[in-house]
């Protein structure tokens, strides 16, 4: 998904925001929490491996989640000015790659379980199953429902932790599918010899939309993590900005630009003429500055007065 970043920039807005996500994720958490019980009931009485391997990625996605709420609780809760200057988008994002992180970790409980029950297949408890079948159509309306709801809110304003829940509960609900068309077909074929194997094959089918969405998580937060610039239709807009300021200015010395959550911060380092009086700099200065922050939003841009690349001493 693309990032979106809302056009509204004062803290009542950011904080309310904030709030918003919180409440959702919270939402998730409880909801997630209340189907994990019966979900884990029903696959140690219906002994199918796909219930069991659904249950521990439900586990782990609670876990997931709950970190994801803990990060979005503390800065609703102002964290991200009381004590970091640079705000806590690195945290938010941090958050995210664990989310990844926790989902690729259960694999191998979840590999080595599938591997057991096809070397040792057997039918499902029927009755057992049929009812975790109607929980599990209930789950998948309510992970649509909840996906939804988050994709909504991550077109007003990006956020790292979204976007891994967005991956998350989409992934959750096409697992839960899977699920339920594996139950259905061991259900209605059960009387065939080979429907004993269904069950773990559709495990399988599991565990790599599980990898796959683990990966995904992972690898679209950690660039971010790592202080990638910012993306080239960004830096496009700061080439046309500084274009349009031409004549103020004596050479250009580099930029420098990131990503932290949903802000971005940008360095330009420019050379002015040493004969200008330092209110004329400055008048320069914020005139620029305060071009690009309107051209991109939830930005913060510093200009460094240098005669060096990056600042450094000219030679």
């Amino acid at each position: 998904m693309s990032h979106v970043i809302s056009s509204e920039d004062n803290p009542k807005s950011e904080t309310y925001m904030q709030h918003i996500k919180e409440r959702v994720i919270f939402k998730s958490l409880v909801i997630d929490s209340i189907f994990w019980v019966p979900s884990l009931i029903l696959a140690i009485l219906s002994g199918s491996v796909t219930l069991y391997t659904d249950v521990i990625k439900k586990g782990n996605e609670i876990l997931s989640t709950f970190f994801s709420w803990v990060a979005l609780k503390k800065m609703s809760e102002g964290g991200s000015n009381a004590s970091y200057d640079y705000g806590m988008g690195k945290f938010e994002t941090l958050t995210s790659i664990v989310t990844g992180a926790v989902m690729i970790l259960s694999l191998a409980l979840v590999f080595g379980l599938t591997i057991f029950k096809l070397l040792n297949p057997h039918m499902l408890h029927e009755e057992v199953t049929i009812v975790a079948m109607v929980v599990l159509v209930i789950g998948v309306l309510v992970n649509v429902v909840l996906w939804r709801e988050k994709v909504h809110i991550a077109k007003m304003e990006y956020s790292p932790v979204l976007e891994a829940q967005i991956t998350l509960f989409k992934t959750k609900a096409i697992t839960d599918l899977i699920v339920l068309v594996a139950l259905i077909l061991v259900v209605f074929l059960e009387e065939h010899e080979w429907a004993i194997y269904i069950d773990p094959i559709a495990s399988f089918i599991v565990i790599g939309s599980f990898l796959l969405s683990g990966y995904r998580t992972i690898s679209t937060s950690l660039p971010d993590l790592l202080d990638r610039t910012i993306e080239e239709e960004l830096q496009l807009v700061v080439v046309r900005s500084l274009a349009d300021f031409f004549d103020d200015y004596q050479a250009f010395h580099g930029v420098r630009s990131r990503r932290c959550g949903n802000f971005i911060y940008i360095e330009l380092f420019l050379e002015f003429d040493g004969e200008k009086k330092l209110t004329e700099v400055q008048s320069v200065i914020y005139r620029i500055k305060n071009s690009l922050e309107k051209e991109i939003p939830k930005s913060s841009v510093t200009i460094m007065p240098c005669t060096g690349k990056y600042g450094s001493e000219s030679s």
